[in-house]
């Protein structure tokens, strides 16, 4: 499949809300529960959006004579304090968001969204990335370096 790269903007809004949706419903997430951070994402992302503090991009499928987006991903750049994994640097990239349609999956998409990851990082001079693995990306995640942390997590 050939596509298109171009970068995630305000007009991506429902995609990547729907992307994000889709992502955690094939996870496993119950429906209710997706419902309702979609529609607090929604409101998180679009300001984020408009101020380019969520940046990423969407693969358009450059075959159908309509611009059909067929994958994409979420990148931020946050705050975070030198840690032995960058003792020099003061913030994190952070990649969100990994999607790719069904019909389009098994065909390097999801390879080619993290190598665009990391030359957005790299061009801001990012040098350690984190992300949340769904089970279905883990084994591309190892492949290409990524590997587990110590992090844990608690709902209070």
């Amino acid at each position: 499949m050939k596509v298109q790269v171009r970068a995630v903007g305000m007009g991506d809004l429902e995609l990547v809300c729907r992307h994000r949706e889709a992502m955690f419903s094939e996870a496993g997430r119950d429906a209710a529960t997706l419902a309702t951070m979609t529609e607090h994402f929604r409101a998180w992302l679009a300001p984020r959006l408009a101020d380019g503090r969520y940046f990423g991009f969407v693969l358009n499928d450059d075959d159908a004579e309509d611009e059909v987006p067929v994958a994409g991903i979420g990148l931020m750049e946050i705050d975070w304090p030198p840690h032995p994994a960058h003792p020099e640097q003061d913030r994190r990239g952070y990649v969100l968001n990994v999607y790719v349609e069904p019909h389009a999956r098994r065909r390097g998409l999801a390879r080619q969204l993290m190598q665009l990851a990391d030359e957005a990082f790299a061009r801001r001079g990012i040098r350690y990335a984190i992300l949340h693995a769904t089970e279905q990306g883990r084994d591309l995640y190892r492949q290409l370096g990524w590997g587990a942390t110590t992090e844990m997590a608690r709902t209070l």
